[in-house]
């Protein structure tokens, strides 16, 4: 399987990143699968050309091929402003809207204080519902104050655990065969009702 962590950390290092690194771990560590790490940083030229000229350069098409093909996302961002990042969100604009439905993902994100906190619920899950992936319940912030303090490692495991859940799950289930269902139009059942009337 297939983990991508999306990290839209702006400095080197970046707590961010490091909040990335340590949930993909935890991940890892209860489901066999290869982690790859995307940059946004990296990629924030290429993401406005995308919007200008319509097409992904080289390596925000990798990008876009990672994320798309994952079995399973770790995505975080910085809070800006009381919300995702603007790298952030540009990024998940250039990637087609069908491409994550069904996706596990895991929200995540860093910020100066706790009062940020809520940005993962009122921002990122809505972002990702929108998209139809699949977010794990728990979701994992980290203030400057969370970093070495107790609380944080007990969030990122049951998290990881939910994600890791999630990729086996869905990794071992068999798609719905479409010919296996019957569905009975709309004016068939009423006319049945009106006959037996």
């Amino acid at each position: 399987m297939k983990l991508v962590v999306v990290s839209a950390g702006l400095s080197v290092p970046s707590s961010t990143r490091l909040l990335g690194d340590r949930l993909a771990k935890a991940t890892a560590g209860r489901v066999a699968a290869d982690v790859e790490v995307v940059e946004l940083r990296e990629l924030a030229v290429e993401i406005a050309h995308n919007f200008t000229n319509g097409f992904p350069g080289r390596k925000l098409s990798a990008a876009i091929d990672a994320v798309t093909g994952a079995d399973g996302l770790i995505v975080v961002t910085p809070v800006f402003s009381a919300s995702y990042s603007g790298l952030f969100k540009s990024f998940f604009d250039v990637i087609d809207p069908e491409a994550l439905v069904g996706k596990p993902v895991l929200i995540a994100a860093t910020g100066g204080s706790a009062r940020h906190s809520l940005v993962l619920e009122h921002a990122l899950r809505p972002l990702f519902a929108y998209l139809r992936a699949v977010v794990v319940p728990t979701a994992v912030y980290a203030a400057s104050e969370d970093w070495g303090a107790e609380g944080l490692d007990g969030r990122i495991e049951r998290a990881a655990g939910e994600l890791a859940g999630l990729m086996a799950g869905l990794s071992g289930a068999k798609p719905a065969v479409e010919e296996d269902l019957h569905v009975v139009p709309f004016e068939e059942q009423l006319a049945a009702l009106r006959s037996a009337g």
